[in-house]
């Protein structure tokens, strides 16, 4: 039986040609090293909830916070992107506090009972980054006077355009890409700040995968982020190279809520 495989994570509609060509030197790497059952396509039919829980899943890309908890008994991670984009490093990424460019905040103090726009509660890089950054400024548990729960980095990007939020933690990645691809849609917009760097955004595989093919899969993966056929998919995506991670790669994320919660701030609020 045919295997699932999504890419999700960046896949923006300007650059989803780029994706699936990705893809298409992943899976004929993933065959070469003798991975069974590799999909022909990417999934997009389904929300990538119930594709991270599927148990023909071959291969996805998960953000870190997902990964280490409602998912954490259903993904594994197994690889990391290094991505070409202001405020990453080697298989880590930041998240760039986004204000406006006639906002006349300095700090993020500054930003004390102000409106924030963030992708949702589960994200690393829309809430956790940015709910560690404000733990030790909050009081009573609170900073922002208000949350607008967006659903996606571009909307609240929006938000903060627009005014109806006045700062939004963004992936540096989702910001460096959409910037490139769509730049009328950050324009007016400043980095105020950057977030702590914690892991990027795993490449993973179902748990109950066994270990020869977790095996292959990693390799598969290493040898497609060297092949000169996906050179130019890797361009348009940012990616920069390819490494071996597991999940203890991961700890400093379930790390951020813990010391954000130690401070009384469990919620971004």
């Amino acid at each position: 039986m045919t295997g699932i495989a999504a890419l999700s994570m960046y896949d923006l509609p300007e650059i989803r040609g780029a994706t699936d060509a990705w893809w298409n030197t992943i899976a004929a790497s993933l065959r070469a090293e003798g991975v069974p059952d590799v999909p022909s396509a990417l999934d997009r039919s389904r929300p990538v909830a119930a594709i991270w829980r599927d148990p023909l899943l071959v291969l996805s890309q998960t953000c870190g916070y997902p990964l280490t908890h409602e998912f954490a008994n259903s993904l594994t991670a197994i690889a990391v992107p290094t991505y070409a984009a202001d405020g990453c490093t080697p298989g880590r990424y930041r998240s760039a506090f986004l204000v406006r460019l006639d906002d006349p905040a300095a700090e993020l103090e500054d930003l004390r009972d102000r409106r924030v726009a963030a992708n949702g509660p589960d994200s690393q890089s829309g809430c956790n980054a940015l709910r560690a950054a404000v733990a030790p400024l909050s009081r009573g548990g609170r900073f922002f006077s208000a949350v607008i729960w967006s659903g996606t980095h571009r909307a609240s990007i929006a938000a903060v355009r627009s005014g109806r939020a006045d700062i939004a933690a963004v992936d540096a990645v989702s910001f460096a890409l959409i910037t490139r691809h769509a730049p009328d849609e950050t324009s007016g917009l400043r980095v105020l700040d950057w977030s702590a760097d914690a892991p990027a955004l795993p490449y993973a595989t179902r748990r109950s995968i066994d270990p020869v093919t977790r095996a292959r899969l990693t390799a598969g993966l290493l040898r497609a982020a060297e092949d000169p056929a996906g050179a130019d998919a890797r361009a348009t995506l940012l990616i920069d190279g390819v490494s071996e991670v597991d999940d203890r790669d991961y700890s400093s994320i379930p790390g951020m809520r813990q010391t954000a919660e130690r401070l009384g701030y469990p919620q971004l609020a």
